[in-house]
């Protein structure tokens, strides 16, 4: 008899051969069998086979083998099992949403409003951006933490997404506000982005949610548009404990992010946050080996972290409420420590992403979106955006001339021009206004006509901007009295000023009118 060796690893499983006899599933065969073909499956190309089984025929299946005086039994072809993947269920994710810190970078705009209630693209807020992803993505747990100045983001989120047609099925958003609770402990408030989710972690123990395996951790001051189950589903099939979805950025914002190092198989080795000098350089990659051309790879050397995060549920709560249960911060505590001992992984997000982390970056994220081919655009009526109901009048445009520009519902424009600007909601712009590269976030209520009237007839400024009144390079906030020949454009080209008592700061070179403020007839700002 000839003899056939099967080398089998521990998962070997004995199986039913067709003929009713016992065979084993195997993977390296050596040895002879007198004109027989031993059937190997695919993989088979990988295995090292003994030089003596050159001439034997080997065609696709699986070999089986077993001890028998019959060699015409000794090898047997069955079908190869299907081994599928498992699929991720958006029913087993919970997501996050951080509401963020006190809004420096965004100041004055965030002043009296969280930064995700800030308004963005005419009439949405920031925090409609991940809370549509999450709806568009099937996943219906959310969780928004929320801490400074969050009555107008409460108030947009119970107008929004309690009810107004917005389907959450078994689902729910619930408000976590940070609170105060017995214990030397309880007495901080959210002391960072881990320590909000930290406070809050009894929630994934509580009975509705014991299904969640992987928790979704969310931003709420980015623009962009994402599947998140692509990333979960990536999370997943690498089995890993902690995903973090990047970007390949510049050099010149580089040292505003986390930035990371990976191997070839995707895994972090690396993490850095908002790294500086001699640091910042180490972080450098060949964004070659992540399929960017050379042109492309020499403009982005840096792999930043989004700030999206997927932790499996067990991780998550084993980091934060044992092994560091004094990290304050995701970003600069937990996940550089994390690299070291668990399976992190990085996830390229290859679309478009912006984080609207400061006033020069929101100015020009905003105005991005008036261009004719928009990097990113709110109109996609399959993963559309949600905003809060208005029930807005269309805006009246009355002789007036607009180019590259967004015009939000309710407006009143009358012989004005508007070019390269976004006219935020309930806006009103009278006769030969000029406005140019510059964000009005429009106003929360009207005023009626006879209220103007009598306004205009007491010398009084009422809510919008005035006959021949000429703005630019500028940001509008809410509900601003602009009175008749005012002149808003940093002429000297100042970068930084703050002028409260006059109504008015300068960021980065761009003037922001604050909120309620009055520019009286004939101002020059």
């Amino acid at each position: 008899m000839d003899s056939c060796c099967v080398k089998l690893k521990p998962t070997t499983r004995l199986i039913k051969l067709s003929n009713g006899d016992d065979g084993f599933w195997g993977e390296r065969i050596r040895g002879s069998l007198i004109n027989k073909s031993v059937l190997v499956n695919q993989m088979g190309k990988g295995f090292r086979v003994d030089q003596r089984l050159k001439k034997i025929n080997f065609r696709p299946g699986v070999a089986c083998s077993v001890s028998t005086t019959d060699t015409t039994r000794e090898t047997q072809t069955i079908q190869a099992p299907q081994c599928e993947r498992p699929r991720a269920n958006p029913r087993n994710v919970a997501a996050i949403i951080l509401g963020g810190g006190a809004g420096t970078q965004l100041f004055p705009l965030t002043s009296k409003t969280a930064t995700p209630a800030v308004p963005v693209g005419g009439c949405y807020r920031l925090i409609d951006i991940p809370m549509s992803n999450c709806i568009n993505s099937g996943i219906n747990r959310i969780f928004v933490l929320t801490q400074f100045n969050s009555a107008s983001l409460n108030r947009h989120i119970a107008s929004t997404y309690f009810g107004n047609s917005v389907n959450f099925g078994d689902g729910f958003v619930e408000v976590l506000a940070a609170t105060q609770t017995p214990g030397e402990a309880g007495m901080n408030w959210f002391q960072g982005t881990a320590d909000a989710v930290r406070q809050f972690t009894w929630v994934f123990e509580d009975a509705k949610n014991k299904d969640i395996e992987n928790v979704l951790i969310l931003s709420g001051d980015q623009l962009y548009r994402m599947d998140y189950m692509d990333l979960i589903q990536n999370h997943i099939n690498r089995n890993a404990d902690i995903t973090v979805s990047c970007v390949p950025v510049g050099g010149s914002r580089a040292s505003d992010y986390g930035l990371m190092k990976m191997d070839s198989s995707g895994r972090v080795i690396q993490f850095a946050e908002k790294p500086k000098d001699t640091n910042l350089k180490a972080m450098q990659v060949d964004t070659t080996q992540l399929g960017f051309s050379p042109q492309d790879a020499v403009k982005s050397p840096y792999i930043a972290s989004m700030g999206v995060y997927v932790f499996k549920t067990d991780i998550l709560l084993k980091l934060l409420k044992w092994r560091y249960p004094t990290s304050h911060d995701f970003g600069s505590e937990i996940i550089p420590s994390a690299v070291m001992e668990q399976n992190v992984r990085a996830y390229l997000f290859r679309d478009y992403w912006e984080d609207i982390g400061t006033i020069k970056s929101f100015y020009d994220a905003n105005l991005a979106l008036t261009d004719e081919l928009p990097q990113f655009k709110f109109y996609d009526p399959k993963t559309p955006f949600f905003t809060s109901p208005r029930f807005l009048p269309p805006t009246k445009i009355d002789g007036c001339r607009i180019k590259d520009a967004i015009i939000s519902h309710g407006c009143f424009l009358q012989g004005c021009n508007v070019e390269h600007s976004i006219v935020g909601e309930r806006s009103r712009l009278n006769q030969s206004v000029e406005v140019k590269d510059t964000l009005m976030l429009g106003a929360d209520y009207y005023q009626t006509e006879s209220e103007i009237a009598s306004l205009l007839a007491e010398g009084k400024v009422p809510i919008g901007v005035g006959c021949n009144s000429k703005i630019r390079n500028a940001i509008i906030d809410k509900n601003v009295k602009i009175g008749k020949d005012v002149i808003i454009m940093n002429k000297d080209g100042v970068q930084e000023a703050d002028r409260q008592e006059e109504g008015f700061y300068i960021r980065s070179g761009i003037t922001i009118i604050l909120e309620k403020a009055t520019i009286s007839d004939g101002a020059v700002i």
